[in-house]
């Protein structure tokens, strides 16, 4: 199983979390996903991959930054 971090620009407010949440898990593979609203950060595991969690911000706000745990 892979893990993966993101930290979320834009994602400030308990909305803005629902949001960013609902849309990776939506995420082909994605088996959990932990968000720290007050890090702006998103904790994924399974076995999705980088391209379809970056495809999932693509025409929002929000500006995902990408690291393996």
């Amino acid at each position: 199983m892979d893990e993966l971090e993101l930290t979320v620009s834009g994602m400030s407010c308990r909305r803005c979390v629902r949001e960013v949440t609902a849309r990776l898990r939506d995420v082909a593979g994605v088996e959990r996903v932990v968000a720290d609203p007050l890090r702006s950060t998103i904790h994924l595991v399974g076995s999705m991959t980088r391209a379809d969690v970056l495809a999932a911000f693509e025409g929002t706000t929000y500006r995902p930054v990408l690291r393996e745990v």
